[in-house]
């Protein structure tokens, strides 16, 4: 299991250094899923948009060619985000603000708050053990706003179970659910096959919940 003694930091910053991002496994060329629910929540230009183990998405350019200018992105590995930084083409007038922190054991992320957006597309699935879930979901509790909304994207039940060599936990739209609570409403959901840069797929599910309490 990926039990709180193993450096993840050290692992995921090593993932980074050693592998030129487009041959990263979970690369993205456009991150069409994620984009489509984020256009389902309407959302004004400014809304505060939280990128939660953002590594080396092609996301965050394509969220400032869309015109929002207020984002905040985290990973656990300094060096993903200096690659990303560095990647920004996109309104280079827009705020994003980048945060180096651990989603189970947070700190500087616990002054999260007012969240519009909370997306997630492949890093709850590594946090395997309940004090790390519970970590995570208490810090989406305290972050997302009232009418914010959550999108989630892992492994789903019938997807991998291992990782750049570290173990998943695999999901379905329910146990999202029953992590996020009653306060959280799901809109939307869909299952996805997703084609490495190697050729290989992996399968995930997407779901889109809106808080309501």
């Amino acid at each position: 299991m990926n039990d709180d003694s193993y450096n993840f930091e050290a692992h995921w910053n090593n993932a980074y250094l050693k592998t030129p991002t487009e041959n990263l496994g979970w690369y993205e060329e456009n991150p069409m899923q994620s984009l489509e629910l984020i256009n389902e929540c309407n959302l004004p230009n400014d809304a505060l948009i939280f990128n939660a183990g953002a590594g080396a998405t092609t996301l965050i350019n394509r969220l400032l060619e869309n015109g929002y200018t207020n984002i905040i992105v985290n990973d656990i590995a300094a060096s993903a985000l200096t690659d990303l930084k560095n990647s920004l083409t996109a309104n280079k007038d827009a705020k994003v603000q980048f945060i180096v922190d651990d989603l189970t054991k947070p700190t500087e992320l616990l002054n999260l708050k007012n969240i519009d957006l909370w997306h997630d597309r492949a890093v709850l699935h590594f946090f395997t053990e309940e004090n790390q879930q519970k970590a995570y979901f208490n810090l989406i509790n305290k972050a997302v706003k009232v009418d914010g909304f959550v999108i989630l994207a892992q492994f789903n039940l019938e997807g991998a179970k291992k990782c750049c060599g570290l173990n998943v936990v695999n999901y379905n739209v329910e146990m999202f659910q029953n992590k996020l609570g009653n306060n959280f409403q799901l809109l939307k959901s869909f299952n996805y096959t997703y084609t490495q840069p190697s050729g290989n797929t992996r399968e995930y599910v997407y779901s889109l919940f809106k808080r309501t309490a």
